[in-house]
């Protein structure tokens, strides 16, 4: 037992990628256990959702897409309890919850218990043996030790993950000025930045002011919280601001504790934010200051003065950066909008021309009001795109926008919930334009067909992945799909599949559930 152990630390500590040390720890635990079957599921973001990443016994289709509720099941109720929880006769244990799809019903005895590192829940691990077993406290004490060591690993690998993400955005910061060939927009090079420096500083707010014409006043023009309503923010003068001090003065500014002082404008938004300390460096173009960058923390905090020449550096290559950004011709910006607007365009002239097909079958009104549908996802991608500048999209991010307005629009007598779940799932803006057409489908057909016109419910959109594909799950509860012997894709669901087949090399399937239907997404990672 010893020796195996051994070899699972050193196959762990070998491993930094996520997806390959979730593996090692399945098939190592496996080995060392004597058991069939070892499944290990991570905590979701939202904190109440174990999602399956890897396992030896349940079938791979799951890996990514099976989830359970913390609470739910054996697994989920180890989680719950803080405790390991086992039963020789797992399927009929009043706890035992089923894994669609995952093929448990061979299984007779489960072991569950719930990963931690450094107190904090990360996910469960759970072993399966083929034959009923009473789990001893030598299993239990043996599991839990190898639980320690995947939780430590699990939160290693994420720290690498997260590491490399930071040292991405050093990088793309420090490229900034050569970038200046590409039509970047002044927001979203702004917003670039400000998310940079927030990773790379460890502090929640970061934001630039940049000296308006007049040379009086200072305009807010990025900060990477957006609950920070930077762009109604009125303009910070010059005279009689801590701001307006470091731009006259060209001299860094620390301020402990910015709802002291008196001479920090707008301090009810610094109220509402929860900020306390600010450390302000002017921008500065060979002595010459454009702007200001701040950055604030949610308690009281001194700044190094590594830290603080970090952010000067970080404030002269984005002064730098922004000086060149100016000298750009407006010929390159417009070229930049012609072409996506030229993309949208050539997105919704694609569709209407698929809906030629079936346009003597539909209304004005219905025909109107599909288009309507896409043309707002397809908007809404872009919307993304305008607030993230050329970074990657986050999907699950234009999914809840589109849940949100989609949600509203719903008959008020029988209303469908739409609730988006699951992790964050990034990809380019064509492919996630794709994705989102693909989703939206499915949740208007799911409405139209689904619920009708006299009913209400709830629709599921979940996101998940594993290491080789992004799964996104569309379920409903309504009428479910009629018999799949006669049952013909409608046009909507025709585009669905097309997009799905031909832009993202995936597929789309659909499942009748006992109450709904599921319909799942599969796309290869890139």
């Amino acid at each position: 037992m010893l020796q195996l152990l051994r070899e699972i630390t050193q196959a762990i500590n070998a491993s930094t990628d996520l997806s390959e040390t979730l593996d090692v720890v399945v098939r190592r635990t496996d080995d060392a256990l004597h058991v069939d079957s070892c499944s290990l599921y991570l905590l979701d973001p939202d904190g109440t959702t174990l999602r399956l990443l890897a396992s030896t016994g349940l079938h791979p289709d799951v890996f990514g897409a099976a989830t359970l509720r913390v609470g739910e099941g054996l697994t989920g109720s180890a989680v719950s309890r803080n405790m390991p929880i086992y039963a020789a006769d797992a399927q009929n244990d009043p706890l035992f919850v089923r894994v669609p799809g995952a093929k448990e019903m061979i299984y007779q005895s489960l072991l569950a218990i719930p990963l931690l590192s450094g107190g904090v829940r990360v996910g469960a691990m759970n072993v399966q043996t083929l034959v009923a077993r009473e789990f001893n406290a030598h299993d239990i004490a043996s599991l839990e030790l190898i639980g320690d060591l995947a939780a430590g690993a699990i939160a290693r690998a994420q720290l690498v993950e997260n590491q490399q993400r930071r040292l991405d955005d050093l990088q793309t910061v420090a490229k900034l000025s050569e970038a200046m060939t590409s039509p970047l927009y002044l927001d979203e090079m702004l917003k670039l930045v400000t998310e940079s420096i927030t990773r790379a500083m460890g502090v929640p707010v970061c934001s630039v002011f940049l000296l308006n014409d007049d040379k009086d006043g200072l305009d807010a023009y990025a900060a990477d919280r957006t609950t920070l309503n930077y762009h109604n923010m009125p303009v910070v003068p010059l005279a009689g601001s801590v701001i307006g001090s470091v731009a006259q003065s060209g001299k860094s500014r620390y301020v402990p504790n910015v709802l002291n002082e008196r001479d920090f404008y707008n301090q009810q938004m610094a109220k509402q934010a929860g900020i306390v300390s600010m450390q302000a460096v002017p921008l500065s173009v060979r002595d010459d200051c454009i702007g200001v960058m701040c950055v604030y923390t949610n308690e009281r905090r001194k700044f190094t003065p590594k830290e603080v020449a970090l952010l000067n550096t970080m404030a002269n290559q984005t002064a730098m950066t922004l000086e060149n950004s100016r000298l750009a011709t407006n010929a390159a910006v417009v070229r930049e909008m012609h072409h996506r607007i030229k993309n949208n365009l050539q997105s919704v002239a694609m569709l209407m021309r698929l809906q030629l097909r079936e346009a003597d079958k539909l209304s004005t009104e219905e025909v109107l009001r599909v288009n309507i549908d896409r043309i707002h996802s397809i908007a809404a991608v872009h919307e993304v795109l305008s607030e993230k500048g050329f970074r990657l999209v986050d999907v699950k991010d234009v999914l809840q926008r589109i849940a949100r307005t989609t949600q509203q629009m719903t008959n008020p007598n029988h209303p469908v919930a739409i609730r988006v779940s699951g992790m964050s799932i990034e990809m380019r803006s064509k492919a996630a334009t794709s994705l989102v057409l693909i989703v939206n489908e499915l949740v208007q057909n799911a409405i139209e067909h689904g619920f009708g016109q006299h009913q209400g419910g709830t629709i599921n959109i979940s996101l998940g992945r594993n290491a080789k594909e992004h799964i996104i799950q569309v379920i409903d509860d309504g009428q479910g799909l009629p018999d799949t012997k006669t049952f013909r894709p409608n046009l909507g669901l025709q585009i669905a599949e097309t997009l799905c087949e031909e832009d993202l090399q995936g597929s789309l399937t659909f499942k009748r559930l006992a109450i709904g239907t599921e319909a799942m997404i599969r796309i290869p990672k890139n």
